[in-house]
C-alpha cells in the first residue's frame, strides 16, 4: 500500500486570485489548469493509495478553498481518502475554522502555509493553534521550502523555524512539506530531532541530482523512516513520483561513496503514514 501525504484539492480558476494564476504560468512555462479530477487521480495512482487531501488558505497570495469542499470530497471517497482542514492565521475567524473544521466537519489534520500566508510560526500569538493541534491529535502539514508566488516572504519558508513549536510542542506531529527544498539540510536537521516531526519529498522528482542528494544526505542522518511520500498532485502523481524515486535509487555514485540503499526508498514509497501520524482508516 502506498500513503500519499500531500494531496490538495483546487478548482481552477474559483479557488484561485487572477494573480495566482498568473504567477503559475510563469513559473510552469504556461497556462496550467490546477482543477482536480478525482478520475485523473485514481487513474494515475495504484488502487491501494491511500491519501491525505486538503485545499489551502492564503489570502497574502490569493488562495483560498473552503473547507466545506474539501469534507465533500472526501466523503465521495471515504474509503481512500483522510481530509485535512486549512487555516490562515492571519485572517480573523481562523479559531472558529479551526474549530468547525475540527468537530463539525471531522476534518482530522491540518493544513499550513507560512510563507504564502505571511506569517511566522514561532509568533507566540499563534500557540492557541499548536496547543489545539496538540491536545486533539490533529497532525499539522507545513509547507516548507521554495514557492513561485512572488509576494510570498521566503524568510518564513525556512524549516528551522519549527524547531521553535516542536520544542515547545513535543507531543505535536508535523510533517515539514517538499523536504523543505532547497534547504534540505536544515529540515532534515529538524525532524532527526525531533520524534514527532516528519518530512516529505513530494515535489522532488523533477530535480533527480538534488533529490539524490538529499536522500543521501538522508541515509547519513539515519533519518530514513522520518520521510514519507508524497505526490503533490495536481502538479505531480502518485505513478510519476513513485518512478522519481525509483530512478535516482538506480544512480550510481561517484568513485569512493556508496549509493542510495534501494529497499530503503521502497520502504519509503510503502511507508504507512497513516499510522504514524494516528489518522489509520
Amino acid at each position: 500500500m502506498i500513503t500519499d501525504v500531500h494531496s490538495h484539492l483546487f478548482d481552477c480558476p474559483d479557488h484561485f486570485t487572477d494573480s495566482f494564476i498568473d504567477e503559475a504560468a510563469r513559473a510552469h512555462a504556461g497556462e496550467v489548469n490546477l482543477t482536480v479530477r478525482w478520475a485523473e487521480y485514481e487513474a494515475s495512482s495504484p488502487a491501494d493509495t491511500r491519501t491525505i487531501v486538503f485545499g489551502g488558505k492564503a489570502r497574502l497570495s490569493g488562495l483560498w478553498v473552503d473547507d466545506r469542499d474539501v469534507a465533500e470530497y472526501v466523503a465521495l471517497h471515504a474509503e481512500r481518502l483522510v481530509g485535512f482542514m486549512a487555516l490562515d492565521p492571519t485572517q480573523p475567524g481562523w479559531e472558529d475554522e479551526l474549530r468547525f473544521g475540527h468537530t463539525e466537519l471531522k476534518l482530522r489534520g491540518i493544513k499550513l502555509m507560512p510563507m504564502y500566508a505571511g506569517f511566522d510560526p514561532r509568533d507566540p500569538r499563534f500557540d492557541p493553534l499548536w496547543s489545539y493541534a496538540s491536545a486533539q491529535g490533529l497532525p499539522i502539514l507545513l509547507h516548507t521550502g521554495t514557492t513561485f508566488v512572488s509576494q510570498a516572504p521566503l524568510e518564513f519558508a525556512r524549516p528551522g523555524l519549527l524547531d521553535n513549536v516542536a520544542r515547545r510542542f513535543p507531543e505535536l506531529r508535523m510533517v515539514l512539506a517538499h523536504l523543505g527544498h532547497p534547504y534540505e539540510g536544515e529540515c532534515l536537521a529538524v525532524i532527526r530531532k525531533h520524534p514527532n516531526v516528519y518530512a516529505d519529498v513530494s515535489a522532488l522528482h523533477y530535480r533527480p541530482y538534488q533529490l539524490w542528494n538529499s536522500l543521501m544526505l538522508a541515509q547519513d542522518y539515519g533519518v530514513w523512516g522520518k520521510l514519507l511520500f508524497g505526490s503533490d498532485y495536481p502538479f505531480s502523481t502518485v505513478n510519476e513520483s513513485v518512478d522519481g524515486l525509483r530512478a535516482v535509487a538506480k544512480v550510481v555514485p561517484p568513485i569512493g561513496l556508496r549509493g542510495l540503499d534501494p529497499e530503503q526508498v521502497e520502504l519509503l514509497i510503502h511507508r504507512n503514514a497513516l499510522d504514524l501520524l494516528d489518522l489509520s482508516l
